[in-house]
């Protein structure tokens, strides 16, 4: 059965309102008025085999698509086990390393993800990419 638009919505403003707890000390990218949102480190960071300077290192962003909602989460892609501990059901949404696809409100666990966000900002202190 496809995913109605009206249940991407709730899911994006689920994962906004997870999301927004957090910046600061993680610093929001997108305007509010965005579908999506988006937030990095606050420190300057250099990215990419290049070690190119970027405004801050990406942590974590939304994305409405066809068939879900997409939960672009970065520190799990560094330390996929710790993370996995601390959320065995978000994790049965993972598709690849980064990307966890939410189809259904329910999929959304609230108390995962906030475990999974203060691990990634614990992480994201260590490196030095927030302050």
């Amino acid at each position: 059965m496809p995913v109605t638009t009206e249940t991407k919505e709730k899911i994006i403003a689920s994962l906004k309102k997870i999301m927004k707890q957090y910046a600061p000390p993680l610093v929001q990218k997108k305007t509010e008025g965005a579908v999506g949102y988006e937030l990095m480190g606050n420190v300057e960071a250099a990215y990419g085999y290049k070690k190119e300077m970027v405004p801050g290192m990406y942590f974590a962003s939304t994305a409405m698509r066809k068939d879900s909602v997409a939960f672009y989460f970065f520190p799990t892609y560094m330390n996929e086990k710790e993370f996995l501990a601390v959320a065995p059901s978000t994790y049965k949404c993972l598709k690849g390393k980064t990307c966890f696809h939410f189809k259904k409100q329910e999929d959304v666990n609230e108390k995962e993800l906030n475990a999974m966000m203060k691990k990634g900002i614990t992480y994201y202190k260590k490196q030095g990419w927030i302050k």
